[in-house]
């Protein structure tokens, strides 16, 4: 059965962390980025902890796994716009790494929940 207190979920602690922390990323973007990379690596870094919830909301370890799989394509997505943020010099090589390896842990950490619920699926 899946988890109904989000809140109490590591992951989900993190991955709220990780939206607010791009946020503030972003928040010193050119204004002309206002509905490129700042909009998508927003949506992208919301979408990783409230996916988690949501799944924590359903009804079967399925559709609880197949949510845990949306905020991991977002968590890789996030990611990709993390590179192409820093190839067109909006972050800097050393805050582009620290946010990487943030966001790898996350990755993992949505990876082990979701084998955790693998044998009850």
């Amino acid at each position: 059965m899946p988890v109904h207190n989000f809140k109490e979920l590591k992951v989900w602690q993190k991955a709220v962390d990780f939206a607010v922390e791009i946020y503030a990323v972003t928040k010193g973007f050119p204004s002309e980025e206002k509905f490129g990379l700042v909009s998508q690596m927003r949506r992208a870094g919301v979408s990783i902890p409230s996916n988690i919830a949501e799944g924590c909301g359903k009804t079967s370890t399925k559709q609880f796994s197949q949510s845990l799989e949306v905020s991991l394509g977002e968590s890789f997505e996030l990611e990709t716009q993390l590179i192409i943020a820093h190839r067109t010099g909006l972050i800097t090589a050393e805050r582009v790494k620290e946010l990487e390896e943030n966001l790898s842990e996350l990755q993992r950490m949505i990876n082990g929940l979701k084998a955790s619920l693998a044998p009850l699926t």
